[in-house]
């Protein structure tokens, strides 16, 4: 029990507690009368000692506390005497003083609420009196105005005051009693209601006869009468009835006009009947828009525009079916829908013969439009008379289009979108859900594909009927060429011509379905037609194939395999100016006119007000240039590697050999002046050529590549130039590890100014980033001739990440064995 001594006064403290809370007593655990020992006897005072000090440190803080309760308790004793005396005071002076003060003011206030409502109730009295008066003086005035004096404008007025007042009032018993009078005994609700389908009734009669006698100020005149009567719809409908008229008569007049073969004789004549009809009925829009919200209110015009649209719908339905009957259009399409391309499937089938090339009489390019000369294979569907069908097509879809864009801005809310902002515009139920709308889908946008379509397959197929190679073209560089470049066939124009028409006519329509429509096929046929024959005349015609083995193929036909690849290139230049001519093209980071980029974007807007229209039309113009670009740069590719393995690579081998015969890279001590006074030569005076390696090389491949560069366009030959640098970094690479043995210290300078001066002739003018392909080799070179002390150090260079830094594209073992051509193993 040695551990109690440990005990401190908080334990004693708690042990007191525990004891006393439980009521048992410590001496059955410290009893002297059984200690055993003087240490049991010591033990036993310790503890009571302990218990003695904790009991009375727990009685001291017990007196403490009570002191300091009796002192708040005593405060609070103060405060309650002085709480007790204010109280009593303010009893005092709420019963003394208060109390008569909130009687006086409690019978004031109810009196000037009494007064208050008395006032109320008069003025509410003086109100209906009022009106009450007023409404007899307007039930009087409208009597007296319809009388004798017949002044119809001071009777609507006097009914448009009278339509102010609550009908409470005007069906209440007070007015029943007050307004009737000898002259006019109904209630005053019937005789408004009597006078005001009277004044309609005469209103409708008079505005009918001012319309038929042609009186525009009487027909305004009654026109405005209409909303004071409490007609606003009925003066609305005889006014549309009225406008509808002028438009049908005025329709009736100018598609009359056609009658005696006018309308044949004029591409355009249904055209521009359709584009009356759209003025007409904007011009009324526009000038009466104004006098209807004046008098109507705004708003109301979009009723009148709807019985307008009705009328557009009957007429514009009798021009389209009179231009579809008139131009035989069923049987077009027809005829269109059935026209085999002869010439175009006869020449992807195989073994076809070479067909005879017809006069370039016809070209589009050259007469301005499609190809209007009726050639072999047009099976009577007239080429020109589709063209000219297509073009009044669409003119009608653009002055449909624009049409809209007008009703549109004229029938949406001015206080969600300012009426001068033509952007974003939502198109209006009463053109979208229009029969015309319909019939202009049905009649108009479906065919426009289909014709589209042909006619861009058939100038495809006219333009490769009247194909013609540039003339003069020889691979011999001392002959002049005839012409500029680039060298391209005359397909590419006339092609590339008439897609530039049918995009230029699919975005002029403002019709998001034709756009949807016409460019995906126009893609489509570019990418099937025009690249497929193209390519088949790459793979089957001309295709640049030794006759012999280990000749060369006949120059004819390698000079028409570069014009192939240069009219696929010139084509997508073509494709991809047409569509950056009409889309701000941001992806791009190509300098660009901003003042122009901002035009085409905001006329492409323009065009395209509705909704998300604009992004549209952007996305598909891109998108059919990305898929051209795609298609023609697979097939260039393609067409490189073909000259470069059928023409350069035949005759780049033996330029290496030639220019590596009979070169001696063991240059013995007795040469060595002559190879340092030479070297040192070359460093005074660039410009001179020492060295028969870099002579003859330098010759060799003037001859090889010059005539190609005067022929190919310049980013054709620079593709090609990539594929030759890529081959001949190869070939240069094995020849040098060929001289395992047979170079020494002296040789490997020369080799290494040998293979300098080859790489320079090979980049000379042209991209920097072409050296990167002999990065190899002139790192070889580096190797065999670095110091010996150099060398070592490289060789310390244990951490390969550091070596890397250096940008090595050899590793250490090709390190190693470059460093063993000269000095073995």
């Amino acid at each position: 029990m040695a551990h109690n001594k440990h005990l401190d006064t908080d334990g004693s403290n708690n042990e007191f507690q525990r004891i006393h809370n439980n009521g048992e007593d410590a001496r059955p655990q410290f009893m002297v009368s059984k200690a055993g020992s003087l240490d049991d006897v010591e033990r036993a005072l310790t503890y009571l000692n302990t218990r003695e000090a904790s009991t009375a440190g727990h009685l001291e803080r017990l007196l403490a506390a009570r002191k300091e309760m009796n002192r708040e308790l005593g405060r609070l004793d103060l405060l309650r005497a002085t709480i007790g005396s204010q109280a009593v005071s303010t009893r005092n002076i709420s019963n003394t003083v208060l109390s008569d003060a909130a009687v006086t003011a409690t019978r004031i206030a109810t009196a000037v609420n009494k007064l208050d409502m008395e006032q109320a109730r008069v003025k509410a009295t003086l109100a209906i009196v009022e009106q009450v008066s007023e409404l007899k003086a307007c039930v009087l005035g409208v009597a007296g105005s319809m009388g004798a004096p017949q002044d119809w404008e001071t009777a609507a007025a006097y009914l448009n005051r009278a339509s102010k007042i609550p009908a409470e009032i005007v069906n209440g018993s007070f007015a029943e009693e007050n307004v009737p009078t000898a002259d006019v005994p109904d209630p005053p609700r019937v005789t408004l209601s009597n006078v005001s389908e009277s004044l309609q009734g005469l209103f409708i009669r008079e505005f009918g006869r001012a319309a038929q006698d042609g009186n525009s100020a009487k027909v305004t005149r009654f026109f405005k009468l209409f909303p004071l009567i409490g007609k606003p719809e009925v003066g609305l409908d005889v006014y549309g009835r009225y406008a509808c008229q002028g438009v049908a008569i005025r329709a009736r007049e100018n598609l009359n006009a056609g009658t005696g073969g006018a309308q044949t004789k004029d591409t355009f004549f249904y055209a521009n009947a359709l584009t009356k009809l759209f003025e007409h009925i904007a011009q009324i829009v526009e000038h009466h828009g104004a006098l209807v919200e004046l008098h109507y209110g705004a708003g109301h015009m979009i009723r009148v525009i709807e019985r307008l649209q009705l009328e557009a719908d009957v007429q514009g339905g009798i021009i389209l079916d009179t231009w579809s009957d008139d131009r035989a259009i069923d049987r077009k399409t027809t005829d269109i829908k059935s026209y085999a391309f002869t010439f175009l499937v006869q020449s992807f089938l195989p073994s076809q013969p070479a067909r005879s090339v017809t006069p370039r009489a016809g070209s589009p390019a050259a007469k301005g439009s499609s190809v209007e000369t009726k050639g072999p294979g047009d099976e009577g569907v007239e080429i020109k008379t589709i063209a000219e069908l297509l073009s009044e097509i669409t003119l009608m879809l653009a002055r449909w289009s624009l049409y809209s864009k007008f009703l549109a801005s004229k029938c949406r809310d001015p206080t969600k979108q300012p009426l001068d902002d033509t952007v974003g515009l939502k198109m209006p139920s009463v053109l979208a859900n229009s029969n015309l709308n319909r019939k202009i889908k049905e009649r108009l946008i479906i065919p426009v594909n289909l014709i589209t379509t042909f006619l861009l397959r058939r100038s495809i197929e006219r333009a490769f009927q009247l194909h013609e190679q540039p003339q003069g073209l020889s691979l011999n560089p001392s002959k002049n060429l005839p012409s500029n470049p680039p060298y391209i066939s005359s397909v590419v124009d006339d092609v590339m011509y008439i897609v530039n028409q049918v995009v230029e006519r699919s975005l002029s329509t403002s019709q998001r379905a034709v756009v949807a429509s016409v460019i995906p096929s126009v893609s489509r046929v570019l990418d099937s037609d025009f690249v497929g024959m193209v390519q088949r005349k790459m793979r089957d015609e001309n295709y640049p194939k030794a006759a012999v083995q280990g000749s060369l193929p006949p120059e004819r036909t390698i000079i028409a395999f570069l014009v192939l690849i240069n009219d696929l290139d010139i084509a997508t230049d073509y494709v991809s100016r047409i569509v950056r001519s009409r889309v701000e093209d941001k992806a791009r980071g190509e300098p660009s006119n901003e003042d122009t980029a901002i035009s085409n974007a905001l006329s492409l807007t323009t065009l395209y007000p509705f909704d998300e229209d604009a992004s549209f039309v952007v996305d598909t113009l891109n998108s059919m240039q990305k898929n051209f670009v795609g298609k023609t740069a697979e097939l260039i590719a393609d067409g490189i590697y073909v000259v470069f393995k059928n023409v350069v690579k035949p005759r780049l081998r033996p330029v290496i050999t030639e220019a590596f015969r009979d070169v001696d890279y063991q240059a013995n001590e007795e040469n060595m002046d002559l190879l340092n006074g030479a070297m040192e030569t070359e460093r005074n005076d660039p410009l001179r050529v020492d060295g028969a390696v870099h002579h003859s090389f330098q010759r060799g491949w003037d001859a090889l590549t010059r005539p190609l560069a005067r022929l190919l366009t310049g980013t054709n030959f620079e593709r090609l130039l990539w594929t030759i640098v890529s081959y001949l970094s190869e070939v240069l690479e094995k020849r040098i590890w060929s001289y395992y043995g047979r170079i020494n210290e002296l040789g490997s300078v020369r080799l290494e100014r040998d293979i300098a001066n080859i790489v320079n002739v090979v980049v000379r003018g042209r991209p920097y980033g072409l050296r990167n392909a002999f990065i190899r080799c002139t790192q070889i070179c580096l190797v065999m001739n670095m110091e010996q002390d150099e060398w070592e150090e490289l060789q310390n260079v244990q951490d390969e990440a550091e070596t890397m830094e250096a940008d090595w594209k050899i590793d250490k073992s090709e390190r190693d064995r470059a460093r063993a051509l000269i000095y073995g193993s």
